[in-house]
């Protein structure tokens, strides 16, 4: 077998142990997604309009922030803006994922910014600590599979929506707090954890009640940020590696 086969071979096999990672992410994601498309239509967005902001945007929080300021003649930048401050958090994943894929090439390292998510950085940043290689074909078997069933499923809701007669009856807005808990949760045995989350969490809630939504995101993400540059990574004389 060539050298080229075998190569070929592997990264199939990585694309699809990619894809086995992301299955949990499409379930727990397929709510949101469909209710998004709901929401745009009963905002005033067609099908269409629904489809290609999930195809081109591709950010959950965002799109859910964008579809009701649309609906309040909100002046163009301000929405810009507002979409800004609730995935600022991006800007941070994608420094930190930068390190990872820089072995890439451009036309890749820019596809893996685009369907980056929340999970797909967690996963991937699990996987580098671990020792492992990021690579292109396992990266891209755990975000394509969360981008096309997220685009499909926000169509559907577009399409179906209007048979749901209150989308915040549901109460699935409960899930989203609890599925990024689970992700923070996953990085608990990092130095500086606890303090570096109560940090983002205490800033983020004083943000929210006296600055406001959407801004107590980015302010809570930046809070965390800033501690864990001040505080040195390892406590004097526990958790030193030899």
């Amino acid at each position: 077998m060539s050298a080229e086969a075998i190569c070929e071979g592997r990264a199939r096999s990585d694309f699809w142990d990619g894809v086995r990672l992301s299955m949990p992410v499409v379930v727990a994601s397929a709510p949101f997604a469909v209710l998004f498309g709901a929401l745009a239509v009963d905002n005033g967005f067609s099908v269409l309009e629904a489809f290609l902001m999930s195809a081109l945007i591709f950010g959950g929080a965002s799109q859910m922030v964008g579809i009701e300021l649309f609906g309040q003649h909100v002046a163009p930048w301000l929405i810009v803006l507002s979409i800004f401050a609730v995935n600022f958090r991006h800007v941070l994943y994608s420094a930190g994922l930068g390190r990872r894929i820089a072995h890439w090439p451009v036309v890749q390292q820019a596809l893996g910014f685009f369907i980056m998510t929340d999970p797909q950085y967690a996963v991937s940043e699990a996987k580098a600590v671990s020792g492992e290689t990021v690579g292109f074909a396992w990266y891209l078997g755990l975000g394509l599979p969360v981008y096309v069933f997220w685009v499909i499923e926000s169509a559907l809701g577009a399409v179906f929506g209007k048979l749901i007669p209150d989308t915040h009856a549901l109460g699935i807005d409960f899930l989203l707090p609890i599925y990024f808990l689970g992700l923070v949760m996953g990085f608990r045995k990092r130095p500086l954890w606890l303090p570096i989350v109560a940090a983002s969490a205490v800033a983020s809630i004083v943000a929210y009640k006296t600055v406001g939504s959407p801004w107590h995101v980015s302010i809570g993400a930046v809070a965390g940020v800033l501690l864990a540059v001040i505080l040195p990574p390892h406590h004097s004389g526990v958790g030193e590696r030899p």
